[in-house]
């Protein structure tokens, strides 16, 4: 499988990739196979790795702060999914703290039981958090390192063996990961790599005893593994996201360079990304728009704050754009143009920075909804204002979306705050003055929320619901002095 240079479509291409067949992936069932329900190690069981993967994660954290160690996966990073410096330094520096979190006695503390006393003398209850065993990694390209990583590692600290399936376009960067944790002392034999693309995947999982699957991507993925699995998914998929700024103006320059950064870094390709920006109309006077404006015309290709859209094609955007110019009222407010003096590849999308705006009692019609709703994962966003008596319209379209990921409610009014979160579901929500929809998982929960298949990452909350389940076992010992056996019941 060949992988084209994203920046230049006369460039040779980035690098080869091995295109594992449906025919070739019994050596990875055979695998899965071999692997007990009760996991590689357990509470009761080979407890010694938990230690091992402490020290594992440590050394790899460590790894991962090295200067040229750092500077090789930055580079890595950018080659395969073009992002600016800062963007894939910080997904690294993400990826780092992560791992030195979870260093020493962590990772056995992510299996810490809890104890009940029984109803008669004797008996106890312990609860447990038990592997699956043989568990699946789809990742994403948006984040070739940050988000497989911490799944993987999720998945390994808890004593299940993974096979890992990275996006096709950007899995030299986990595979060269790979071959570091082996460094830091990771047994081959605990993870498998698979290259290849979708049905691949999908034939290994079926085919297999693969007992959970985690996905990060596409709804449409997501739905399809979900059915073919019989439900035995945690999925992190759509993200559209919506940020609402308040009636109380303040701090204007701060504002519009998050809105900037949240719907524009990496050229939009965040599934936390700013999706919708919800804005009071006392935000039209503040020169929120044109500030808005300035700092999406400031984004260039020669230092990757644009970029292309690995996901779409210029035309798909484009007529996105355009069928949403047919809703009465909407208009550009900036952007809506390919890129100029670029040599991206066809199959890939070059579009400025855009943003339209679009009325919200429009939006809110049958007929318009869905399509100012679609997340198109690239450097775009809607825009729309409302007065005092809309808050209720706005929470509408908030209730009224399909998928609940990041948000962010911008305001320091604290009625106005506990209205908005009171009434919405995302999971991971910023408030206040600095309140934005993208942020680092490692610092807190980052998943979503109101739907039961909905995959945590980052924190030991997330990684003890993604990847172990609850067991109990009743320790029951002592038989009374003088036991007669009782009448049947």
């Amino acid at each position: 499988m060949v992988i084209p240079h994203p920046m230049d479509r006369d460039a040779n291409p980035i690098f080869t990739l091995a295109y594992t067949s449906v025919d070739e992936i019994g050596p990875f069932i055979k695998s899965m196979e071999s692997v007990p329900k009760s996991g590689l190690h357990n509470p009761l069981r080979n407890v010694e790795r938990y230690l091992a993967y402490g020290d594992i994660s440590r050394k790899a954290g460590n790894a991962l702060l090295q200067p040229d160690v750092q500077e090789f996966f930055i580079q890595s990073i950018m080659k395969c999914v073009p992002k600016s410096y800062a963007q894939a330094k910080g997904e690294v520096t993400v990826t780092a703290a992560f791992l030195n979190n979870f260093g020493g006695d962590n990772v056995r503390f992510l299996a810490r039981s809890f104890g009940n006393p029984g109803d008669h003398y004797g008996q106890q209850s312990n609860g447990y958090r038990w592997p699956y065993g043989p568990v699946a990694i789809i990742a994403p390209f948006n984040f070739p390192l940050e988000i497989p990583v911490l799944q993987l590692m999720g998945a390994l600290f808890m004593g299940n063996k993974p096979v890992l399936k990275p996006a096709e376009k950007v899995a030299i960067v986990m595979e060269q990961f790979l071959h570091l944790l082996h460094d830091c002392g990771m047994p081959k034999e605990d993870v498998d790599l698979l290259n290849g693309q979708g049905p691949v995947a999908e034939a290994l999982i079926v085919k297999s005893p693969i007992r959970l699957t985690q996905f990060t991507g596409s709804s449409r993925v997501a739905e399809h593994l979900s059915r073919v699995t019989g439900g035995k998914v945690k999925i992190e998929d759509a993200g559209f996201d919506w940020k609402i700024l308040g009636p109380d103006v303040s701090h204007v320059d701060y504002v519009a360079w998050q809105c900037d950064q949240d719907a524009y870094a990496t050229q939009g390709q965040k599934c936390s990304a700013q999706s919708i920006l919800f804005a009071h109309e006392n935000w039209e006077s503040s020169g929120l728009w044109e500030k808005m404006k300035a700092n999406a015309s400031a984004r260039r290709l020669d230092d990757l704050t644009i970029g292309p859209v690995l996901t779409h094609t210029t035309d798909d955007i484009m007529n996105h754009i355009s069928k949403l110019l047919e809703i009465p009222g909407a208009k550009v407010m900036f952007g809506g143009k390919e890129l100029a003096n670029h040599n991206i590849p066809s199959i890939y999308g070059a579009i400025e920075p855009t943003a339209v705006f679009v009325p919200l009692k429009e939006m809110l019609k049958e007929e318009y909804f869905d399509i100012c709703v679609t997340e198109k994962f690239a450097p775009f966003q809607v825009v729309t204002s409302y007065k005092d008596n809309e808050v209720d319209l706005v929470l509408e379209a908030c209730e009224r979306m399909s998928h609940h990921l990041t948000a962010a409610v911008v305001s320091d009014d604290t009625k106005f705050l506990t209205k908005v979160l009171s009434n919405t579901v995302n999971g991971t929500t910023y408030a206040g003055m600095r309140a934005r929809t993208t942020g680092a998982p490692q610092n807190h929960w980052f998943g979503p929320a109101g739907d039961t298949r909905g995959a945590g990452i980052g924190t030991p909350e997330a990684i003890k619901l993604v990847w172990s389940c609850h067991r109990e076992i009743i320790f029951d010992k002592i038989i009374p002095d003088g036991w007669k056996q009782p009448k049947a019941t």
